[in-house]
């Protein structure tokens, strides 16, 4: 490239194309490249550039991308700042072109953060950050043209030294130049003897010198400032502390705002606060909520509400799959700990703070030097240096060349620093104003219905205030996964899908009475399949927590019996109504008796109440129950408890009260005057009392048939006299006491049938027991006794005998008398023989020999024709012993 007898060299920085020279290389900028030699040196021999030995020329271009290569794909670059720096050689003769290249990118890395932290931005960090992208491209536009340039030229002054000043540099401007400098005159040139390198050292010597620090590192400290500018506006994003907070409240965040729960829980919210007609509107009001930019959200919301409007059922669970519930589910136990984990501290507000104060400490530091310096860019600088000797002047004025265009970058530089203060001012007014640590979603409750959303505090709550401020709709769809109400929902929907109508069928079995019993143990919730079994008539549910039934209890048409075993239950009033002649009978245990529900004592149908729990122990003695006038078909009620006396509400339901269950786990029960007033009942228990003595109050109920003190410390049973005054007693349980004797006085029972008087401490019976001549049954195991008294012989009504684990080294032979005997148990004794007599009890069925010293059977066994070898409790070796032809006989079916 070379014309009119001028030798030029072209170099450029930006890359080639491989297979092109620089001459033919074109470059797509936004000022076109020179295409010839002459439009590249135009400005030079116009005389608008420099003349030889004044200078250079700089051009500058903002490359947008490269050329595509030959035999590659495009490559893209960002965007890089190029600079032309033309240079003439002192006698004119050649021209240099030489090419600089910054690529802005480079400065990126101080302001990279993650796209999804956006959220966190609030309106004046989005403009802070847009104003530093800004100051900082005024640093770099300067430093390009401090590096690529000489700063100051220089000419020398003809003033005396004792005269010299600035003023004279007024008189060597040349014309053209700003009127504002003053007049300006021709000066003649002078011979100065001086040759181009003396003029560079001159220059460089005033330009570090007499040039001020301000004018010549004014760009650098403008970069410098934005940098920590900007490292001060992303610092929590970076610090280790706090970034892994924000990074794991983001990744919810972006779950819980994407989840199809979220749209599910406000679209059923919306529905139940809309009846009706106004369902329908609920697609309409989330997608309006979504605001502008959320149109895809909206798309998704829409099909996921629109079913509803076609059903008048509860939504169908087909709307939320399995794997979409798992999903959720999972995401509510994130939100549970991270919330846990956030709201221990506050180390993201405390951080943003000191960010804060920070940048605004540093913005009054930088506005105050810029305003007091920025007068220092002067056009014109005197310089004087001792160089007399070697050039012949020590006074020189010159012209630093960029001072007025810097002079504008300082200016215009700050007025970004004070927009940016004032930006930091109005963040600490909105940190300081109002409680950032505190959030209430107070209208978020208001607007969806869930009112158990919480309120929460420290970091937690800055960051959703921050939420807040780039779109309130995020905070709305987190709460959700807030809410127990709507994680209950969810349960709910999962259960659904887990428990089929068909595998809950499965679980159907009868239970002791006879009833269709389903049982449903440990599950997170009652599932609303079980009330498509209109067949149920007994619902089991044990370790279920905050069951609510729903309005399909009332499909169970035939259901009888409820057990709610450690699972309170909500029950509404329609459903109230439907139970309230249905139920039958109903089961509720739990730690307390005041978590009974309320609702079980208005079931007037009831008749049988099963209660189980403990009073608080300020009212064990005084034993308060919920009144019972509601039950008015009541017949059997059980308590177990630890009350100090018979609650007085037992008297409610005195009329009609047939059996009464008290079961104290030990607790003594002192006082039981109010079992008088039971003038009907039949059956009494009186389990685990403490009782040392038989109550006297059991003696006046005429009505009673059965009597059971199992468990007590009885030791004495003199009272037993009385109970002839309950004469149609038929049953009595004296077992697990600690009675050492039976008094005399038993014959007087002469009514009675059922005698357990096992698991005491009785060494001896006495011998008027044979006088209780209507006695089925005695139980007299596990006690001390050495033998029977022979007037055993006169219960000729005697089926059932159990004298195992005592002491028995013989039988009485009256025993064999009693011919009803069908049970007869005589296992763990120290029998040696068995009586042949036994033959004559030819309705036995069950003989229990196990545990003696027996040799052998007597053959007599084959006389009992009632037993079998499944009712032979005998060693096999003792069986074995029998005949042939007995052992066949009692194997015969």
């Amino acid at each position: 490239m070379s014309g009119g007898g001028e030798a030029a060299i072209l170099s450029r920085s930006c890359p080639p194309r491989p297979d092109s020279s620089p001459r033919s290389q074109s470059l797509p900028a936004l000022v076109p490249p020179p295409k010839t030699w002459e439009q590249l040196t135009h400005p030079l021999k116009s005389g608008e550039g420099l003349k030889a030995g004044q200078g250079q020329t700089v051009l500058t271009w903002w490359i947008l991308q490269l050329p595509p290569l030959r035999d590659g794909p495009r490559q893209e670059v960002g965007p890089r700042l190029c600079t032309w720096h033309f240079c003439r050689s002192p006698n004119g003769g050649a021209v240099s072109l030489t090419g600089k290249m910054i690529p802005v990118a480079e400065f990126k890395q101080f302001t990279e953060q993650q796209p999804a932290f956006k959220v966190l931005k609030p309106w004046w960090d989005v403009l802070a950050e847009y104003l530093t992208v800004a100051m900082l491209m005024i640093g770099v536009f300067g430093c390009t043209l401090q590096v690529t340039q000489d700063k100051i030229i220089c000419l020398p002054s003809h003033e005396l030294r004792e005269n010299f000043s600035e003023a004279p540099c007024q008189q060597l401007l040349p014309r053209g130049v700003s009127e504002q400098m003053g007049g300006l005159r021709e000066v003649s040139g002078l011979k100065n003897n001086l040759d181009l390198q003396q003029y560079s050292f001159i220059n460089q010597l005033c330009y570090e010198t007499a040039l001020h620090w301000y004018a010549k590192y004014f760009p650098y400290l403008v970069v410098i400032h934005t940098l920590i500018f900007m490292v001060c506006t992303s610092f929590w994003f970076k610090f280790p502390g706090t970034s892994s907070k924000i990074e794991h409240f983001i990744s919810i965040l972006g779950k819980c705002f994407d989840s199809p729960w979220t749209t599910r829980a406000l679209s059923e919210v919306s529905g139940e606060n809309q009846k009706g007609p106004t369902t329908g509107r609920a697609t309409a009001t989330v997608e309006a909520s979504a605001g502008p930019g959320k149109a895809n959200e909206g798309e998704k919301e829409k099909v996921l509400v629109e079913p509803e409007k076609v059903v008048t059922e509860p939504p169908a669970v087909t709307l939320l799959d399995k794997k979409e519930g798992e999903q959720a589910k999972a995401l509510f136990e994130k939100v549970k700990k991270f919330r846990v984990h956030v709201e221990e501290g506050d180390i993201l507000y405390t951080m943003y703070i000191r960010q804060t104060v920070l940048k605004v400490c540093k913005f009054f530091a930088i506005l105050v030097y810029n305003l007091v310096y920025v007068e220092k860019i002067s056009f014109l600088v005197a310089c004087r240096v001792e160089t007399s000797e070697v050039t012949g002047y020590a006074s020189f004025c010159c012209n630093h060349t960029k001072a007025h265009l810097f002079s504008k970058l300082a200016f215009c530089y700050i007025s970004f620093v004070c927009v940016y203060g004032i930006t930091c001012l109005y963040t600490l007014y909105w940190l300081f104003h109002r409680p950032l640590k505190e959030y209430s979603f107070r209208s978020v409750r208001e607007e969806t219905g869930m009112g158990d959303i919480p309120d929460v505090k420290n970091d937690f709550a800055f960051m959703l205030h921050l939420i807040d401020q780039y779109d309130s709709l995020y905070s709305k769809r987190f709460a959700v996964f807030l809410s127990e109400v709507s994680e209950s929902r969810l349960k709910q929907l999962n259960l659904n899908h887990e428990w089929t109508p068909e595998k809950l069928r499965q679980k159907l079995q009868r239970n002791a009475r006879g009833r269709l019993e389903l049982a449903l143990c440990m599950l997170p919730g009652l599932p609303d399949t079980v009330f498509e079994l209109s067949e149920v008539e007994a619902l089991r549910l044990e370790a279920i927590c905050d069951i609510t039934f729903p309005p399909g209890l009332s499909q169970l048409v035939h259901l009888q019996e409820l057990s709610l075993l450690h699972s309170p239950a909500r029950l509404p009033f329609s459903s109230q109504i439907f139970l309230r002649d249905r139920l039958k009978v109903i089961r509720v245990k739990c730690e307390e008796l005041r978590e009974v529900p309320l609702w079980v004592f208005g079931l007037r149908g009831l008749e049988e109440l099963h209660l189980e729990g403990l009073f608080p122990p300020e009212l064990a003695r005084a034993a308060t129950l919920e009144s019972l006038r509601e039950l008015k078909q009541l017949k059997v009620l059980s308590l177990r408890s630890n009350a100090s006396k018979v609650p007085a509400s037992v008297t409610d339901v005195a009329g009609h009260l047939q059996r009464l269950s008290l079961h104290n786990d030990g607790a003594r029960l002192l006082a039981l005057n109010s079992l008088k007033k039971l003038a009907a009942l039949r059956e009494l228990e009186l389990v685990a009392c403490g009782l040392e003595r038989i109550p006297h109050a059991i003696f006046s109920l005429g009505a009673l048939q059965e009597l059971d003190l199992k468990d007590n410390r009885l030791r004495s049973i003199e009272e037993i006299l009385s109970f002839q005054h309950c004469r149609k007693l038929v049953t009595l349980r004296l077992w697990h006491n600690q009675i050492a004797y039976v008094p005399e006085h038993v014959r007087k029972l002469r009514g009675l049938e059922q005698l357990y008087l096992g698991h005491n401490k009785l060494e001896t019976l006495p011998t008027q027991l044979g006088l209780c001549s209507g006695l089925r049954l005695l139980d007299v195991s596990h006690n001390g006794l050495r033998s029977l008294p022979p007037e055993l012989g006169l219960l000729q009504s005697l089926q059932h005998l159990a004298v195992s684990y005592n002491a028995l080294e013989a039988l009485p032979e009256e025993l064999f008398f009693c011919r009803k005997l069908r049970t007869l148990l005589l296992g763990y004794n120290h029998l040696s023989q068995l009586s042949p007599q036994v033959g004559a009890l030819r309705a036995l069925s069950r003989l229990e020999l196990k545990g003696n010293r027996l040799e052998a059977l007597p053959e007599e066994l084959g006389n009992c024709v009632g037993l079998k070898r499944v009712g032979l409790l005998v060693e096999d070796t003792l069986y074995e012993g029998l005949p042939a032809e007995v052992r066949e006989k009692m194997e015969e079916e």
